[in-house]
């Protein structure tokens, strides 16, 4: 099993995320809204010139997922999100990684199981 964290900078798209975790058999995620370092900066940190640039790109707010995601699903998991958010290589879409867990307790069962 391994933990899915995907940073979402575009909260619109984590209703169609969770839709399609769910025809992917993914029956389980806890979202949580975030705020980036740009963001934090930009309105609490004095800027520096150089930074400025920088920090006006940046969002007001995102919205982080976690999902505990059998090593099968990965795969398809961060498809479906490239799919929904556009390439994750492009500046400011968001980002996935995943954490490997020894052990799981309380997961409620895939779909597919």
């Amino acid at each position: 099993m391994l933990l899915l964290v995907a940073v979402i900078n575009h909260v619109e798209q984590v209703d169609d995320i969770l839709a399609g975790f769910v025809e992917l058999g993914i029956t389980g995620a806890t979202i949580v809204n975030s705020a980036g370092m740009g963001h934090v900066l930009s309105r609490d940190v004095p800027i520096v010139a150089g930074l400025r640039s920088w920090t006006t790109r940046s969002r007001p707010g995102n919205q982080v997922m976690f999902s505990v995601v059998d090593e099968k699903k990965v795969d398809e998991a961060i498809a479906l999100i490239q799919e929904v958010c556009g390439s994750l290589n492009t500046p400011g879409a968001g980002i996935v990684f995943t954490v490997p867990l020894d052990r799981v307790v309380g997961l409620a069962p895939e779909l597919d199981e």
